[in-house]
């Protein structure tokens, strides 16, 4: 029984910062991005960077093969700003 309290004070902690970053992943204030397994294959489409610009509103840096573009999303629309150029030094 004496385990019992610490235990539960622990979980409780847990779900908090857990519902805690589900709710600011939701509001764009944070991102999280969960490893992959070893041996399922490349990638051809990576977002590199996302900027909130409102909380409906962001800039994405994607990565499809070898081009890198910036796009713009919306509530009911996303379009290409423009092709990233590779930074220098890269």
């Amino acid at each position: 029984m004496d385990i019992l309290q610490p235990l539960s004070a622990i979980l409780l902690v847990l779900g908090l910062l857990v519902m805690a970053l589900v709710i600011l992943r939701k509001r764009g204030a944070a991102s999280f991005h969960l490893p992959r397994l070893a041996g399922t294959g490349s990638r051809r489409l990576e977002v590199l960077e996302r900027v909130a610009l409102t909380p409906q509103h962001a800039l994405h840096l994607v990565r499809i093969g070898e081009r890198s573009l910036v796009v713009a999303t919306g509530p009911s629309s996303s379009y290409t700003v423009c092709e990233a150029t590779p930074e220098a030094g890269k």
